[in-house]
């Protein structure tokens, strides 16, 4: 790659697109004759308005996110979303989750330190390797919400088709695949994202949520964990992650300018079948879900041994193939092949695992 840079297969932080980092050190200095850094300049001013504006925008166009939905930048990443949906969307005190692996079993412990939670279904059973059947889902009628994570990060599991809520409220995960292919938002109630996996640097959340789930009558919330604060000040009420929607703006303008969701998706789904074709080929290596729930995003996959596991991390390091370690809660390896990441460098790496595969033990 160009810069001496590797191929990164991180689960996040992880790779940006190239001409996106390029125009961001070309402006770094000096940002379209601001005489600052974006990292520098005040949210209150009005270049830095611009910049949050145009990026919300774009992320509408792209999405084709409904006027009836906010469009909100937070601080506290994707994780502080477990304790703020319920703190937020709890009227009646009772949610209903679907438990798909590590990160929707962390929003319901989360969730069940503010009100009841339901887990009307579960794929605990075979080690989180599929999605369990949420067509017809036992729900309460005063339920709500029900809450999914759309794709798994960890576990490498996928949604391919939206659970029944029977009328309530559907709130998704996103994270580990936002803007990878087409969405229509009028499904959701509320979607969010950690951009740091799929967009761009740590630290902020996207949400995206219907403006009648937004409420003015959570006055003993601390002020900073209601949607409505940051709803009515524009994702400013206090000092936004200024240089994270700065360059999640860059990311829109690039999704935009290769042809949007409909073209993103065609590169991911490219991409993963080499991956998976070589899996399913291979005697070394074997993929860990089940074949119709695979993430095109993130591709857990293992060997015979845990000793096993560890000589391919540490080979494929040294070739310059990145963060294939897979998450210390499921070992094995993962390879993270989100939007940044080139077709080329998927097929570099199972060039190399071919040939280690083929070389191994002579």
């Amino acid at each position: 790659m160009k810069y001496g840079r590797t191929f990164n297969f991180s689960a996040g932080p992880a790779m940006m697109p190239e001409p996106v980092l390029e125009e961001i050190r070309d402006e770094m200095m000096n940002y379209r004759g601001s005489g600052m850094c974006v990292m520098e300049m005040s949210h209150r001013s009005p270049v830095f308005q611009q910049i949050i504006d145009e990026a919300e925008q774009d992320l509408r166009d792209l999405m084709g996110i409904p006027d009836n939905y906010k469009v909100l930048f937070i601080q506290g990443g994707a994780t502080l979303q477990f304790s703020m949906i319920p703190m937020n969307l709890m009227k009646n005190g009772k949610a209903v989750y679907i438990e798909t692996g590590a990160w929707s079993k962390k929003a319901i412990a989360e969730a069940r330190k503010v009100g009841e939670v339901i887990v009307a279904a579960s794929s605990k059973d075979k080690n989180y390797t599929y999605v369990p059947d949420c067509s017809d889902l036992d729900i309460p009628e005063d339920t709500d919400y029900v809450y999914i994570c759309e794709n798994e990060t960890i576990h490498g599991v996928t949604w391919n088709k939206l659970p029944n809520t029977k009328g309530h409220t559907l709130v998704s995960d996103q994270s580990s695949m936002f803007l990878s292919k087409p969405c229509n938002v009028s499904d959701y109630g509320m979607i969010y994202a950690g951009v740091q996996k799929n967009v761009g640097p740590a630290g902020m959340v996207i949400v995206i949520i219907r403006d009648d789930l937004i409420r003015d009558d959570l006055t003993e919330l601390p002020i900073y964990l209601q949607y409505s604060t940051h709803a009515n000040a524009g994702s400013m009420y206090n000092t936004p992650n200024c240089w994270a929607i700065y360059c999640c703006g860059k990311v829109f303008k690039y999704l935009k300018s290769i042809g949007g969701l409909e073209e993103m998706h065609k590169r991911n789904l490219d991409k993963a079948k080499v991956f998976y074709d070589f899996l399913d080929s291979s005697k070394m290596f074997k993929g860990t879900v089940e074949p119709e729930f695979r993430s095109l995003m993130n591709i857990p996959f293992v060997t015979e041994s845990k000793e096993l596991d560890a000589e391919v991390v540490k080979a494929t390091k040294a070739a310059g193939y990145d963060n294939l370690k897979g998450h210390k809660s499921v070992g094995g390896l993962r390879a993270s092949i989100y939007n940044a990441m080139p077709k080329e460098g998927v097929e570099a790496l199972v060039d190399f695992l071919k040939n280690f595969e083929a070389n191994y033990g002579k």
